[in-house]
C-alpha cells in the first residue's frame, strides 16, 4: 500500500480537537481494488483514486480523523481476511504506528473477513456498509428516518452475529432438571432482532399509507410534485433552498440531508408546484438502505417531473450519472426508456460557477446541440443564475398534454376569476372593449371540460 497523509482540514464538521482533528477517533482509509478489474475499467467508472476522496469523505461525515489513507492493489480476494496477508501484516504496522482506533474498508466485507482484521490489527474495522448506515444514523432527524436507518442497521447486523463476541457462545438453560440444551446468546439475539424488525416494517408500512394518502390529497389540489435526485453532495439542498426560499441544510459533505423536504414553488406563469429534496445517491449503496428508504423514495417515483442535479464541475461527473441511473433503474425508472420517464426526467448541470469559461463554452454548444426532451438546463445553486431558466423548463415540460383552452369572464366574476388561478395555469388575460376579461389558461385534460362547462368560451 501506498499510504498518504491526509493533511486537509475536516469540512464536514466543526466539532473537534483543537488541531482540527474530531473526537471520535484516528481512522485508517483503505481502498482495495482488483488489478484484473483495474485493467478492464472504462470510462464511465470512477478511478481508484476518486473512490479513495469518497471513502475519505464519508469517514469525515461521522467526525473521523483521517491520519492516513491508501490503495491497496490486490491480485486476488482472500475469503479470510480479503487482503493478502503480508498487506494485513504491512497495513497492522501502520495501525500501530499511528494509534490508529477504526480502519475504514471501502468494500463490502463478510463478518468472518470483519472479524479475523479486526483481531490482527486490534483496532475496530467498518466496511462501506457499515459507514454509509453510521452516517444515516446520525443524520436521521425524523421519526420515519430513524425507523428506515434502524431497519437497515438490524438488516445488516443479523448476518454479523458472528462476531467475536464470546457472550453469543452461551447457552440459556432448557426448560427442567433434564432439559435439553436451551436456545443459545445468538439464537436469542436473532430472535429479539427479528422481533424488532418486524415491529418496524409494520410502523414503516403505516408511513407507506400515510404517505399514500398525502399523495392522494395532493392530486385532488392538485400540484404537481416536482422531486430532486442526484449523487450526494451534489448541490440538490442547495437548490432547494434557491427554489424555495428555505433553509434545509446545505453543506460541504456526504448525505448532508437525508430526511425529505416539501415546499410549495410558483412557476413563471402563477401555476404552484410542490418541490421534494431527497436523500442523496452514491455509489455502491448498500441494497438494504434502497429496501428501507423505498417509502421515502416514492415521492420520486410518483412525481411529475424529476430533476436528475449533477455537479458538472466534478471530475468524476460522468461516473456519478452512471451510478444516479443505475438506482433510478432499481426503482423502476428508466431515464433512458422512450415512455414517460424520459419526458419527466430534467437533467440539471449544477455548480457552474465552478468551472472556467471554456468548459462553460463546451457545456452550452452541447445543451444547445440536445433537443428536447433531453436537453439539460445549466445552473449555479449559488448565485441564483440559470434559475429562471431551470423554472421555465419545469413548467414547459408539465404542460406536455395540457390542453390551451380559451374563455370569457364578466369583469364582476372575481369568484371564478380566482377559481381559474387555483385550477389552472394562466396564460394570457386581457380586456375588451365591452370590459369583459378575456383569459387563455392551461388544464389537465379531465379538467379542461370543466372549464369549458362552467366559462364561457371566448369570442373572437
Amino acid at each position: 500500500m501506498e499510504p498518504r497523509r491526509d493533511t486537509r482540514s475536516d469540512r464536514l464538521s466543526s466539532k473537534g480537537s483543537p488541531d482540527g482533528h474530531s473526537t471520535t477517533g484516528r481512522a485508517l482509509v483503505i481502498e482495495p481494488v482488483l488489478r484484473r478489474a483495474a485493467a478492464r475499467a472504462d470510462a464511465t467508472e470512477r478511478t481508484a483514486e476518486a473512490k479513495l476522496d469518497e471513502a475519505i469523505g464519508l469517514a469525515r461525515a461521522i467526525d473521523l480523523a483521517v491520519e492516513q489513507s491508501g490503495i491497496v492493489m490486490l491480485s486476488a480476494l482472500r475469503p479470510a481476511t480479503y487482503l493478502g496477508k503480508g498487506k494485513v501484516e504491512e497495513i497492522s504496522g501502520l495501525v500501530k504506528s499511528f494509534d490508529i482506533g477504526v480502519v475504514v474498508m471501502d468494500c463490502a466485507l463478510s463478518p468472518v473477513q470483519q472479524r479475523n482484521l479486526e483481531n490482527a490489527w486490534n483496532a475496530k474495522v467498518v466496511d462501506r456498509t457499515g459507514l454509509i448506515l453510521e452516517i444515516f444514523g446520525r443524520r436521521a432527524r425524523t421519526r420515519e428516518g430513524a425507523l428506515q436507518v434502524e431497519h437497515a442497521h438490524l438488516t445488516y447486523q443479523k448476518s454479523r452475529l458472528v462476531r467475536s463476541w464470546t457472550h453469543l457462545e452461551r447457552q440459556r438453560g432448557g426448560f427442567g432438571f433434564l432439559g435439553g440444551p436451551g436456545e443459545t446468546q445468538l439464537e436469542a439475539d436473532r430472535r429479539m432482532i427479528e422481533e424488532r424488525l418486524a415491529k418496524i416494517e409494520s410502523e414503516l408500512a403505516k408511513v407507506k399509507r400515510t404517505r399514500a394518502l398525502h399523495r392522494e390529497s395532493r392530486r385532488r389540489v392538485p400540484y404537481p410534485i416536482v422531486a430532486l435526485v442526484g449523487y450526494t453532495n451534489a448541490g440538490k439542498s442547495t437548490l432547494f433552498n434557491r427554489m424555495t426560499a428555505a433553509t434545509v441544510l446545505s453543506a460541504d459533505m456526504l448525505f448532508a440531508t437525508l430526511d425529505p423536504t416539501l415546499r410549495g414553488v410558483a412557476l413563471p406563469h402563477g401555476a404552484r408546484i410542490i418541490l421534494s429534496d431527497t436523500v442523496g445517491f452514491i455509489s455502491d449503496l448498500p441494497t438494504m438502505l434502497i429496501a428501507a428508504f423505498r417509502a421515502t423514495l416514492e415521492e420520486v417515483v410518483e412525481a411529475d417531473v424529476i430533476l436528475h442535479v449533477r455537479d458538472v464541475s466534478h471530475e468524476e461527473a460522468e461516473a456519478q450519472l452512471h451510478d444516479v441511473e443505475k438506482i433510478l433503474r432499481e426503482l423502476g425508472i428508466d431515464p433512458h426508456s422512450d415512455g414517460a420517464h424520459k419526458r419527466t426526467l430534467i437533467e440539471v448541470w449544477n455548480k457552474i460557477d465552478r468551472i472556467d469559461a471554456v468548459e462553460r463554452t463546451r457545456l452550452q454548444n452541447i445543451v444547445e446541440r440536445r433537443g428536447e426532451p433531453e436537453r439539460p438546463v445549466l445552473v449555479s445553486a449559488i448565485t441564483g443564475e440559470g434559475i429562471d431558466a431551470l423554472l421555465a423548463a419545469i413548467e414547459s415540460r408539465l404542460a406536455a398534454g395540457r390542453v390551451l383552452v380559451e374563455v370569457e369572464l364578466d369583469p364582476a366574476d372575481g369568484a371564478g376569476m380566482s377559481w381559474l388561478h387555483r385550477h389552472t395555469e394562466v396564460i394570457r388575460k386581457s380586456f375588451d372593449a365591452e370590459g369583459r376579461v378575456a383569459m387563455t389558461v392551461r388544464a389537465d385534460p379531465d379538467r379542461a371540460q370543466a372549464v369549458r362547462d362552467r366559462f364561457a368560451p371566448a369570442r373572437h
